[in-house]
């Protein structure tokens, strides 16, 4: 099958639930398409509120923080990500890697502190593990905090002879503020998340909070029949047609252990051409690549909507030059979205209770468009218990 980028764009849209909105009491649906990232602090609401009809802030906070059908954790590229609770074995488990799988691309810069150490990767992890016990009687408020805590618990577990060196200061920017045992443990946590040891609890203030799924949720994770394929799933219902470095691109894992999980559904995929390139999708969703249509709606997405988390940009904004003010390396905007395409990109600043929304577009829209847009701010403002105060367009 040979499929156009307006096809690719058209089952993407629809998959991400971005063509129509789902009803509120489909939330967990919403969520559960490939999980929602949520750095920035708030980006996962914002997805959500482009995928869920009438999606509202107490709503969101509820299903998180008191109800815990939602749950967030250190994730695929060890991003924070949010997921219905019951699909921990999806978004969890199935990252282990297995001996011989490093590094993820979130632990490749442990290398300077095993070398100060004189330990392995795998000497380190299970003390680490181990340490993480304490969360189950306890919540430690910031990331830095936890990172020292662990680390003062990991430091009587060593050898005498490392401990001089796991108390030195950090060679990672910080050492004013981290020793080299707080990087090591920084760089750990995300596969101490993938089994299960730390979750983000309730945020305080501006902090995000860890503690044990144990303590937060009141049991273990759930677990996920057929966990590690359902995970590759998920990537080609959201993303296809696509190549096998794309799905580990977006897991952030190492070219074998992306070889090991894709090849769990390998007599699930049918190869499909795409822009002169081989790639690969489902099965079971040809018919729907082969009848998609993406329209001309309007959408404001937000910085790292899962949408855009793709390593093949091209298909929704050819403009490398363009590319780079909306895929950014610090500091992403949102994207205005018409149909499937990038027609430009977004920003916000509150101002008490009031949010100043600044547009800059690549493309010329309609007066009725011009007007959908400004509507589009205005109701993102109220979502977020906010008036809309200025909105330009550039």
């Amino acid at each position: 099958m040979t499929a156009t980028r307006e096809q690719a764009r058209a089952f993407r849209l629809n998959r991400h639930h971005l063509d129509r909105p789902l009803a509120q009491d489909r939330l967990l649906e919403a969520a559960a398409a490939c999980g929602v990232q949520n750095s920035p602090p708030g980006a996962w609401e914002t997805a959500l509120w482009n995928r869920v009809e009438g999606a509202a802030l107490p709503q969101l906070e509820s299903a998180l923080s008191e109800q815990k059908t939602m749950l967030q954790a250190w994730s695929i590229r060890g991003v924070p990500l949010v997921f219905p609770t019951r699909e921990a074995g999806v978004f969890l488990t199935p990252l282990c890697a297995r001996p011989g799988e490093e590094p993820w691309i979130y632990t490749r810069g442990i290398t300077a502190a095993l070398e100060a150490l004189g330990l392995g990767f795998y000497d380190l992890l299970p003390l680490v593990e181990e340490a993480c016990v304490c969360l189950e009687g306890e919540t430690v408020q910031s990331k830095e905090a936890l990172d020292r805590r662990l680390a003062a618990l990991v430091e009587p577990m060593l050898p005498q002879g490392v401990r001089p060196a796991w108390n030195a200061p950090s060679m990672y920017g910080q050492p004013d503020r981290q020793t080299v045992g707080g990087a090591a443990v920084s760089f750990l946590l995300r596969p101490c998340a993938f089994r299960g040891k730390v979750v983000f609890g309730a945020r305080e203030g501006s902090f995000p909070t860890f503690t044990s799924p144990l303590r937060w949720l009141g049991a273990p994770l759930p677990e996920y029949p057929d966990g590690e394929r359902e995970l590759v799933r998920r990537f080609l219902r959201c993303y296809g047609p696509v190549q096998r470095s794309d799905f580990q691109s977006w897991l952030g894992c190492s070219p074998q252990q992306a070889r090991r999980l894709w090849d769990g559904v390998a007599e699930e995929l049918e190869p499909v051409e795409l822009e002169g390139r081989r790639r690969w999708l489902l099965t079971e969703d040809l018919d729907l690549l082969a009848h998609g249509d993406e329209g001309d709606k309007l959408l404001l997405l937000g910085p790292h909507d899962p949408y855009l988390d793709l390593r093949d940009r091209e298909l929704i904004l050819p403009n490398k030059g363009l590319q780079r003010q909306v895929w950014r390396t610090v500091g992403n905007p949102g994207a205005v979205l018409l149909g499937g395409r990038v027609i430009g990109f977004w920003s916000t600043r509150t101002k008490g209770d009031k949010l100043d929304v600044s547009v800059t577009l690549f493309e010329p829209l309609s007066p009725r468009q011009r007007a959908r847009l400004e509507e589009l701010a205005s109701n993102y403002a109220a979502f977020r218990g906010s008036a809309l105060r200025t909105y330009t367009v550039s």
